[in-house]
């Protein structure tokens, strides 16, 4: 798929924001990629999945991981791809990313880490960090979207559907606060889809 039928998707799901809102990052930014709209509908999430998934069909991976909460209907859909590939997530606990329900990453296993959409990469990286801690080796990352104004180093092989580099603010500096524009945490429970 072309990057633009990618964009025609969130166009069409409604899920390209503009407005001023706060990215789990904590910078601010004008635009917002909310990724959970593209991916409710089970055949475009499988569909994206599926795209990333042709793209690691020759690679070794036994274990397809995402960061809850973003990452878990992507990291799923990429492993329907794989055939042979288990699919789990991390999710945080005091703070930090961990294995939880029963989930294990075996000693030595190849794992593909899956997030829907990269900022700054802090998630991604604090999983890569868990993966490695239990002698597992991370072989590439991936991802629906990649939003950082710069494309993101991980050390590993990377795939990515979409670069869309969005303008961000850090709270500090933020044009969008200067306008007093109210500030939006997607995912909130104050945030609609209709602001």
């Amino acid at each position: 798929m072309e990057q633009s039928e990618i964009l025609k998707i969130f166009e069409s799901s409604r899920a390209l924001l503009t407005g001023h809102f706060l990215l789990s990052s904590g910078l601010h930014s004008d635009r917002y990629l909310q990724t959970a709209l593209v991916l409710q509908e089970p055949a475009t999430a499988l569909l994206l999945g599926g795209e990333l998934a042709k793209r690691f069909r020759d690679a070794p991976v036994s274990v397809v991981i995402g960061p809850a909460l973003g990452g878990v209907v992507i990291a799923f859909a990429v492993a329907n791809g794989l055939k042979g590939s288990r699919t789990i997530f991390a999710e945080r606990k005091e703070g930090a990313f961990t294995l939880r329900r029963g989930f294990e990453i075996r000693k030595g296993e190849k794992v593909l880490v899956v997030e829907d959409v990269i900022t700054t990469g802090g998630s991604i990286r604090e999983v890569m960090a868990l993966v490695e801690s239990l002698e597992a080796e991370v072989c590439a990352v991936a991802a629906v979207a990649e939003r950082s104004s710069q494309p993101i180093d991980f050390g590993v092989r990377k795939e990515v559907l979409l670069r869309l580099p969005l303008t961000t603010f850090s709270p500090d500096d933020c044009l969008l606060c200067r306008q007093q524009i109210p500030l939006v945490k997607p995912g909130s429970k104050t945030f609609s889809q209709g602001r």
